[in-house]
């Protein structure tokens, strides 16, 4: 499991969820990348309503326009190994928005395999 604490880079990418790359969608082809490339996270988060460079707004309210919401894609990790992995970005991101931030990770834990993960307590939280 990779640990992680302390100052951090954090990368997000913001492109369209109709954005694809060899016909995959483009945000699960850079947590795929990021995955390989044993980045400590990635997480897809799809928005209700956005616009980018092309100025066209994007909406979850309107039927006509609810195609190509905006999605962004948070990755965190050391500096290093997200400088590291910002070549694949500048090949696959071709149309959008990559911006970096400094970060400070307080807390970074997995489940633990071989522990009992599924036990929750009365009001539905795991227990650690």
């Amino acid at each position: 499991m990779t640990r992680l604490t302390g100052s951090a880079l954090r990368v997000t990418v913001f492109v369209g969820e109709n954005d694809t790359w060899h016909r995959k969608p483009l945000y699960s082809e850079i947590v795929h990348r990021a995955h390989t490339a044993g980045l400590a996270g990635a997480s897809v988060f799809r928005g209700i309503e956005g616009f980018g460079a092309s100025s066209l707004i994007h909406t979850s309210r309107l039927l006509s326009l609810s195609e190509d919401l905006p999605v962004a894609i948070v990755i965190v990790d050391t500096e290093d190994r997200v400088r590291a992995f910002l070549p694949q970005l500048d090949e696959l991101v071709t149309e959008g928005l990559v911006i970096l931030d400094d970060c400070e990770v307080i807390r970074y834990v997995g489940r633990d395999s071989g522990s009992d993960s599924g036990k929750t307590d009365g009001k539905g939280k795991r227990s650690l």
